[in-house]
Parts: structure tokens; sequence; C-alpha cells
């Protein structure tokens, strides 16, 4: 179990600095290794199971050194431990550098078109260069939404189950999904693995995700949703009701729970690697967004996080 102190260290440090661009990373490394093994590994025939060694050793390989080393550490003193559990769990976490591109694709297109759909293209995978206005600012909530999951929920939730390790692992298994676990001609059969086990590992954290989103916007009392009599009931069964509506298992539920707050719509036809996925609509009303939604996003957001990491010191709390 990680201690309470570096918990609330490494949330701080990435809640104040968000992620630091002149350190090294380890998600770098993750890409590099990745991008190593995809090179020599994605040709010629039995790509599905040479695909899926390879994403199973990567992450047996982070989770084992990770343990390694804190093992190491616990012998040494139990101060390095929780420094080393800090420092992971600061490089680990997304939250604030989430936020920040979010809100400057919103300052962006306040400028121009283009700028709108360049700076999105630093948060999402599809083409933006034909996206109009409403589109990008559609594409940034929607990333905001999924991952908030992806980079600040999920993390903590493997922390809370498999420690420092399993967070580095499960950072892995995203970033792993991230470049290789696409439905196009080139990653179908090597990324498959990579994205059947990116969907059971974010299975409970992006209904988890949701939750809290559903919480947030009640605890805050944002959202057209909070008039209803009983808006988290309600809220609930939109998010049950329209969280199915995506490619993905997961991503669906922490979108579903956002377009409820909005009162707006999410999803579909977008463009990936210059193929056209036609995914499901999220939501109904097909109103325009604007600066104050990313506002109301954000601070339930980030009301999402604190409620996880009060969660996560509850559990420390008992343990320890």
């Amino acid at each position: 179990m990680i201690s309470p102190i570096s918990l609330i260290i490494g949330w701080l440090l990435d809640f104040v600095f968000g992620d630091p661009e002149r350190l090294p990373h380890p998600i770098v490394w993750f890409g590099k290794m990745i991008a190593f093994g995809e090179k020599r590994l994605n040709s010629g025939g039995h790509r599905k199971l040479k695909g899926g060694l390879m994403a199973v050793a990567l992450i047996a390989l982070v989770f084992g050194i990770s343990w390694l080393v804190r093992w190491w550490l616990m012998g040494v003193s139990m101060w390095v431990v929780f420094v080393f559990d800090a420092i992971v769990v600061f490089y680990c976490l997304a939250g604030t550098t989430l936020i920040k591109e979010v809100r400057d694709v919103f300052l962006a297109l306040d400028r121009s078109l283009d700028e709108g759909r360049a700076q999105v293209a630093r948060i999402v995978g599809r083409d933006t260069s034909e996206l109009s206005a409403q589109e990008v600012r559609t594409a940034a909530l929607e990333t905001l939404a999924e991952n908030l999951s992806d980079g600040v929920i999920a993390p903590l939730f493997w922390l809370a189950i498999l420690g420092t390790p399993g967070m580095l692992a499960y950072k892995m298994v995203n970033t792993l999904d991230s470049m290789i676990g696409y439905h196009t001609e080139r990653y179908l059969q090597f990324g498959c693995w990579a994205a059947h086990i990116d969907d059971v590992a974010n299975y409970i954290p992006a209904r988890l995700t949701a939750l809290l989103m559903v919480v947030g916007s009640w605890v805050l009392g944002v959202g057209g949703i909070n008039h209803h009599p009983s808006p988290i009931t309600y809220h609930l069964r939109f998010v049950h009701r329209n969280g199915k509506n995506h490619a993905s298992p997961n991503s669906g539920y922490p979108e579903a729970a956002l377009a409820g707050i909005l009162n707006c719509r999410f999803g579909g036809p977008h463009k990936y690697f210059g193929e056209v996925f036609d995914k499901p609509y999220i939501g109904e009303n097909d109103r325009e967004l604007t600066t104050a939604d990313m506002k109301t996003a954000i601070r339930v957001n980030r009301m999402a996080e604190i409620l996880m990491i009060a969660l996560l010191l509850a559990e420390s709390i008992i343990c320890h």
C-alpha cells in the first residue's frame, strides 16, 4: 500500500505542475519501447500473436521491474519508498496537463479555426484538418471526459489495487492502446490484444469515472440535470442508456456523463488515418458548445479527481 503522504505529495505535484516537459518521462520510454517492437514485429504472418506477446511482455516487464525496484528500496529506507511512490504518482497522473490542453483548444479557437484545429490535433487521434468550430469543441470535450478516466481515475484505481507497480503497468497498457490499438489495416491484427487488454483494464475505472462525474456535478450544483427532482438517479440512467453508444465498451460512459451535465451531444462520424468511422451519437441535444461549457466540464473533472483522491486516502488510512 502507498502511504497517504506519498499519495498527497504526488497528486499535489501533478495538480500544480502537470507533466514535467523538461524531465525524462516514463511514458516517453514506454512509447519508444512499443515503437521499437512494432517496427520489427508488425509484418509478415502471425501478427496478432506477435502483437499479443509483445503487449503482455511489455506490461509484465514494467510491473516486474517497478516491483523489484520498490522492494529493493524498502531495504534501504521507507522514506526512500515514500519518495519513489510520490514520484510515480506524479508521473502517472495527467489531470492538470489534460485540463490545460483542453483549455488551450478553446483559447486557440477564439483566435482562429485553423489554430483551434491545430491545437486539438495535439490531444485527439482523428483527422482535424476539416473540422468545424463546433466539431473542434466537441472533440476537446470528448477527450476531456475520456481521458479523465484514462489519465486520472484508472491510474488511481490500479494504484489502489496493485500499488505503484500496478499504476505503472496500467500506463503501459494505456500507451499500448493509444499507439497500436486502432481498427485500421496496419493495426487491426497487431494491436488486437493491446486493445482488448485496455478494455479489460478500463472496464471498472470508466464506469467509476462516470459515477464520480455525476456525483461531482451534483456537489457543484452544475448541469441541467441537477434541476431534475432526483438528479443523481436520473443522470445515472442517462449514462446507462447512452454509455453504450460508443465503439469502445468503456469510453462512452464518461462521455455520456459529461453529455448529460452539459445537455449536449457527442459522437458522430470521425476520420482516423484517412478512414471514416461512423460513431453513434451520445446524447440528443445538438446545441452549440461554448467556452462556458468548457469551464463547467473542467470544474466537474477536478471534482471527480478530488473525490477519487479522497477515496484512496480513506483506503490508505484504514489499511495503515
